[in-house]
């Protein structure tokens, strides 16, 4: 990357930069590979923020379909996260995860976990698993609250055949041909997954993040305290692709003395460390053992570091430095926190940075934990908190004693109750990545780059005024 005619004599965020258009031979977005190159197995730069609100193992396994990484938080307790990392391992690589309810549950109760929007749809199976029927999504919003899920269940079960769909081309013609935007996918009367005409459609450009098995990857995240050595040992066992040292501040001795007892271990999986933002960060989290570094300290929308501790970076310098020195040391970045539009992402990337977490745009989806209410508008939203906020340190240290739970409560910072509204046209994790690596393909084939790395050479950076950035946004009305 460079500077287009010009230099930064201040640290720069996202909103501060932009891309300037170069001769280019690339003739479709088609044509470049998001593949980040960092020893992941990710087949696009996308990786989940490990935040309670924003993954879960049905993000995780949603995400790794389309080629992203989803990393589960550190505050699960050990038997929940082996238990959610063996989930994802078990999930079709081919098909969706369905959701699955009884016929006694409700609509009221469906409609708490997905809207009723096309494409999308439920599953429903007695008290023994076995399979009754599905749902269109779509058909709970004409529904009463209180109806029972079975008493929706008419006519003929409409299924496809795992056998029948050989590919993403056969699935997306067999359900035009059969009027279906959404069906469970069943292999000897059992449901192994669903499809909708526009998963199947993605199968035809996504390429699945799997491990050597076939698998579908997932990450994990662990802190610095405790026994750490046993935890990172439990999550290899339990598979997981990636492990992830975190911890706010990573630049300090207990970050290093956690990465030199992990890499001691030899698990065999590359190791994530963060939160830094310096070059001088890197060379310490490197050698102590450090494949890639997450950078970014009070970007993010949960976040309150700055403005509590005056302590942080403008994104996309910390980026830009941190990615520079990495390079060097034959090791790779991500960019975590701060993006709100597909173009910050393809700025992390034009950085230097290999991959880019995600965090809250991500918890307001389907796909993230927790469910789904209504605002007096009728508006969906989800609930998001910051990961040092009180309501994270509560969950996270609930099993301390009322008195040192409480003087762990006392210190924390952040964000504990954040509405994050699905968006109509987007409401699923898979929306958002397809909008997002439509404007990230894009932003390559104006720079002449048909790969990240040639992305990370050929990018040209501009820096702009607030009024520069502000006349790139499209009007929601008329002037």
């Amino acid at each position: 990357m460079e500077f287009y005619r010009t230099a930064p004599s201040h640290d720069l965020t996202y909103s501060d930069v932009f891309l300037v258009p170069s001769r280019s031979a690339v003739t479709s977005r088609l044509d470049v590979s998001l593949a980040p190159g960092d020893g992941t197995g990710a087949t696009i730069p996308i990786v989940s923020a490990n935040m309670n609100s924003v993954t879960g193992p049905r993000l995780a396994a949603s995400l790794a379909r389309r080629g992203g990484l989803g990393v589960l938080p550190q505050d699960m307790h050990l038997q929940d996260l082996d238990a959610a990392i063996r989930w994802v391992k078990a999930q079709s690589v081919r098909f969706d995860t369905p959701l699955v309810l009884r016929p006694g549950d409700t609509v009221a109760d469906a409609l708490r976990q997905l809207p009723a929007v096309e494409g999308h749809g439920i599953v429903v199976h007695d008290e023994t698993g076995g399979y009754l029927g599905c749902i269109d999504a779509a058909r709970l919003g004409t529904a009463l609250p209180d109806a029972r899920l079975g008493e929706l269940l008419h006519g003929a079960l409409t299924s496809l055949d795992a056998d029948d769909v050989d590919g993403p081309r056969t699935a997306f013609d067999v359900m035009v041909a059969a009027g279906l935007e959404f069906a469970p996918v069943l292999h000897h009367g059992a449901v192994v997954g669903t499809l909708s005409r526009k998963s199947a459609l993605r199968s035809t450009i996504y390429q699945p993040a799997v491990d050597s098995d076939g698998r579908l990857l997932v990450a994990a995240a662990v802190g610095i305290n405790g026994d750490l050595a046993a935890k990172a040992q439990a999550l290899a066992a339990a598979g997981v692709d990636v492990l992830v040292i975190d911890t706010a501040h990573g630049h300090q001795d207990g970050m290093l003395r956690a990465l030199r007892i992990v890499k001691e271990l030899d698990l065999g999986v590359p190791v994530v460390a963060g939160n830094i933002v310096t070059a001088d960060a890197v060379a310490d989290l490197v050698e102590a053992g450090a494949d890639i570094l997450k950078v970014g300290v009070g970007p993010g929308a949960m976040c309150t570091t700055r403005m509590m501790t005056a302590v942080g970076r403008p994104q996309f310098s910390a980026v830009l430095e941190t990615a520079q020195a990495a390079r060097e040391l034959g090791v790779h970045v991500w960019a975590d926190g701060g993006v709100r539009y597909p173009r910050d992402v393809a700025l992390a990337l034009a950085a230097g940075a290999a991959s880019v977490m995600i965090g809250s745009w991500f918890a307001g989806t389907i796909e993230a934990p927790g469910t789904l209410s209504k605002d007096a508008s009728g508006l969906l939203f989800k609930e998001s908190w910051g990961m040092a906020s009180t309501k994270a340190v509560q969950q996270r240290f609930e099993r301390l004693d009322a008195y040192d739970l409480a003087r762990k409560t006392l210190f924390a910072e952040g964000i504990s109750s954040s509405s994050i509204y699905l968006d109509p046209l987007r409401p699923s994790v898979e929306d958002l990545l397809d909008m997002i690596t439509s404007g990230v393909r894009s932003s390559f084939t104006y720079a002449g780059a048909r790969s990240i790395d040639e992305f990370h050479e050929r990018a040209l950076v501009g820096i702009q005024s607030a009024a520069g950035y502000e006349e790139g946004k499209a009007l929601p009305i008329s002037w």
